[in-house]
């Protein structure tokens, strides 16, 4: 494989799907990264560079746990806009139970694609 932290996200994993393929006889090999988990040497190395790739996606979702957190607190609830206003939604809904319009019809009124799989 190329890179370590593709393989797991955890070093517990890791770790665990290194040992069954040392059971199997067969040695993980990380081309990036240059180990090499059929030697000793690269099997320590594995061990490490797992757990620092476990501390990164920590700190990752900490910060992404501390930044939401912070926009909720200005306010912000994330996600986006509504594309239609609540008049517009219940415009739209009317002109679909007519079963007067398609979908098609409907989302060219108000300005935006419909859905490939709702076209009637």
């Amino acid at each position: 494989m190329t890179k370590l932290d593709r393989l797991g996200r955890s070093l517990e994993n890791l770790i665990e799907l290194s040992r069954e393929l040392q059971e199997r006889g067969v040695g993980l090999v990380v081309l990036d990264q240059g180990i090499d988990t059929s030697t000793a040497v690269g099997r320590m190395f594995f061990q490490i560079l797992g757990a620092i790739a476990e501390f990164e996606h920590a700190l990752m979702s900490e910060r992404t746990m501390d930044g939401l957190e912070a926009a909720r607190a200005r306010g912000r609830t994330g996600g986006q806009k509504p594309k239609l206003g609540p008049r517009q939604v219940k415009l739209a809904r009317e002109m679909y139970d007519s079963g007067d319009y398609t979908v098609q019809q409907i989302a060219d009124e108000f300005g935006s694609p419909a859905p490939p799989s709702t076209a009637t």
